[in-house]
């Protein structure tokens, strides 16, 4: 697999060299905050065929099938501090709308913050998680995505089956992992280079693509009663814009959110 995603890359493509191939992992991210600390380089990329203990938001495991989807996770070392990496998500996440863009023909939306979806269905989801350093500095982000690409619906357990997808599936035909990851990879290089210049930008992409703005959305906060609202607007930072119904209009940055109409939600 390796040898292939390498051969895809493109001549401009200067991080050719820094991947590595596992057959099984516990988690990429894992592995890779592993290697970040003694030193690995940034553009490192960590893919693995499978994860025993992948990761999502809020410790949620991400189901992660042999020869079924691709887990990449990417290590980044931002020259700046963590307040201006509060929009990585979001960018990561245009990339990632990018590269499937790119490998399966169409265009997925992005569920608030970080799930890739097509239609009512999940498609894949990211995980970043930053190391801060002295001063408030950003020491390594890394940058974690799974996203489904080979299954049929009959793949997924039964309790997932109405609200996870693949991009096979959606797209109507085979889509090569290889392929995906490749892409993923070219994305995120790009991503990189405009990361602190190009915000404003990002942040116009990442809107037009988030399919939650506009949308009826309920939000449970830990500690807190389940709040019912309308998702407005994301803002620079990466926060979601909720009109509540008790008339409050706040930037929420953390909690689970549902929207109407996905995941079982109604």
């Amino acid at each position: 697999m390796k040898d292939k995603i390498q051969s895809l890359l493109g001549p401009q493509y200067p991080w050719k060299d820094l991947l590595e191939y596992l057959p099984e992992t516990d988690s990429t991210n894992d592995r890779l905050k592993a290697l970040a600390k003694s030193g690995a380089p940034h553009g490192t990329v960590l893919i693995a065929d499978r994860q025993t203990g992948g990761r999502g938001r809020n410790g949620r495991s991400f189901l992660s099938p042999e020869g079924m989807g691709v887990y990449l996770s990417m290590l980044l070392r931002p020259q700046c501090t963590a307040m201006e990496l509060m929009h990585l998500t979001c960018a990561v996440a245009v990339a990632m709308c990018d590269a499937v863009e790119a490998a399966a023909g169409f265009r997925p939306g992005i569920k608030w913050t970080n799930d890739l979806v097509f239609g009512k269905q999940k498609l894949g989801g990211i995980l970043t998680e930053l190391s801060l350093g002295a001063g408030g500095l950003a020491d390594f982000a890394v940058v974690g995505i799974g996203i489904n690409c080979r299954q049929r619906p009959e793949d997924f357990p039964e309790a997932l089956r109405e609200i996870a997808c693949s991009l096979s599936a959606a797209a109507g035909r085979e889509v090569c992992p290889e392929v995906l990851a490749a892409n993923m990879m070219q994305a995120l290089y790009h991503m990189d280079q405009t990361l602190l210049t190009g915000k404003d930008a990002m942040m116009a992409r990442y809107r037009s693509d988030c399919v939650t703005i506009g949308k009826d959305i309920c939000l449970l906060r830990p500690g807190a009663p389940v709040e019912h609202g309308r998702a407005l607007d994301v803002d620079d930072s990466g926060a979601l814009v909720v009109a509540f119904s008790d008339g409050r209009v706040e930037a929420v940055n953390s909690g689970e959110v549902s929207v109407r109409g996905m995941y079982h939600y109604v």
